[in-house]
């Protein structure tokens, strides 16, 4: 058998599949946990390196299977350290990924589709076309990559995943969580699902299947803007899914998880910044138990927007603080390098070297 499009995809196979595989083509069933522990545990991208499989079984498995590996097309530092990765898939592909190091933390925020189809207006991705989704094996390969970014780097293992990359996870839903659960499998990564952010702009029937799924990692819903009229300017998908039904759905995931829900709010000047806007996100609050994200605009060459002041932004956080809202201002990183919150669109790689 010859050809990659003639081999199956390895790590879409279930541990049960490919015991039936191994059995059927006269190897040990037990050959087949060997093998996932190799590509699921330790990482492997090649059958060459399971080496406690024989020559001929791991020719034999060559012959029929292919691992999707990618590579680091491109990879910026920026001066705060944050730094950012292209990776090019087995197609030829981009999508980035992003390790945002802190004193207490190391934080990977992977990507989940190559493009996005949401057309948020401030968001570098949303002016990409969605090429496709990727595959559990894709994401897990940049948490891989990144994870080992952080102990090269900064000597310290990574310590938190965020899926805030490229893409909407939840239109991504069956390959994202099966990334998760290889992640946090003790027959994978073995991390804790506590330490794994989903964000979404906000999909209600996706989000009520999270519910039922009954999935441990926490979620994050991209908010900003409390009231449809404006969501409805900056986030197309928010006219099918309006506000009530977000809060439904979130109420209905955080009564299936006891989850509570994070809420992202960017600050644009003069767009969403005001005590009105304040008051809007707080009264939302109290419709679904969340905490609250404020984060810092990051300005992108094909939008308008500009971040808010410094003393309106200081003003938007303590309205919400003084309500009794659990508030954290998250200050941008990598924004030298287009690695920071919604400026991830693969610019200037496809004919650049790897540095």
């Amino acid at each position: 058998m010859t050809g990659l499009q003639e081999k199956q995809d390895i790590r879409k196979m279930s541990v049960d599949q490919l015991k039936g595989w191994m059995t059927e083509n006269g190897e040990k069933a037990f050959r087949a946990k060997q093998i996932y522990e190799w590509i699921w545990k330790k990482s492997a991208n090649s059958f060459a390196e399971m080496t406690n499989l024989s020559l001929a079984t791991r020719q034999l498995i060559d012959n029929h299977f292919v691992i999707h590996s990618m590579d680091v097309a491109k990879q910026q530092q920026s001066n705060d350290g944050t730094i950012k990765s292209a990776f090019r898939l087995f197609d030829g592909n981009l999508v980035e990924g992003v390790l945002i190091p802190a004193a207490d933390r190391m934080t990977a925020c992977v990507s989940s589709q190559v493009g996005c189809s949401l057309t948020c207006k401030f968001c570098a991705t949303g002016y990409m076309d969605r090429k496709r989704n990727l595959e559990a094996g894709e994401i897990y390969d940049q948490v891989v990559a990144i994870a080992k970014q952080a102990e090269s780097s900064f000597k310290a293992p990574l310590t938190n995943i965020v899926y805030m990359g490229m893409g909407e996870p939840l239109l991504n839903y069956t390959n994202v969580l099966k990334s998760i659960e290889h992640i946090t499998s003790p027959e994978g990564l073995n991390m804790s699902p506590k330490r794994i952010t989903v964000s979404t702009a906000g999909i209600a029937k996706m989000i009520k299947k999270l519910g039922d799924d009954e999935v441990r990692f926490r979620l994050a819903l991209s908010l900003h803007a409390a009231n449809d009229t404006k969501r409805n300017q900056i986030m197309p998908i928010n006219e099918s899914n309006s506000l009530d039904n977000l809060a439904e759905a979130l109420n209905y995931f955080y009564q299936k998880t006891g989850n509570r829900i994070t809420f992202e709010y960017i600050v644009f000047n003069n767009f969403n910044d005001t005590l009105q806007d304040a008051k809007e996100l707080w009264e939302f609050t109290k419709r679904v138990p969340a905490r609250v994200n404020i984060i810092e605009y990051n300005p992108i060459a094909e939008a308008d927007f500009t971040n808010t002041g410094a003393d309106k932004l200081d003003k938007f956080a303590g309205f919400l603080e003084d309500r009794g809202v659990s508030v954290h201002v998250r200050r941008s990183r990598g924004k030298d390098i287009d690695a920071a919150c919604g400026q991830l669109a693969n610019k200037k790689v496809e004919n650049e070297e790897v540095n």
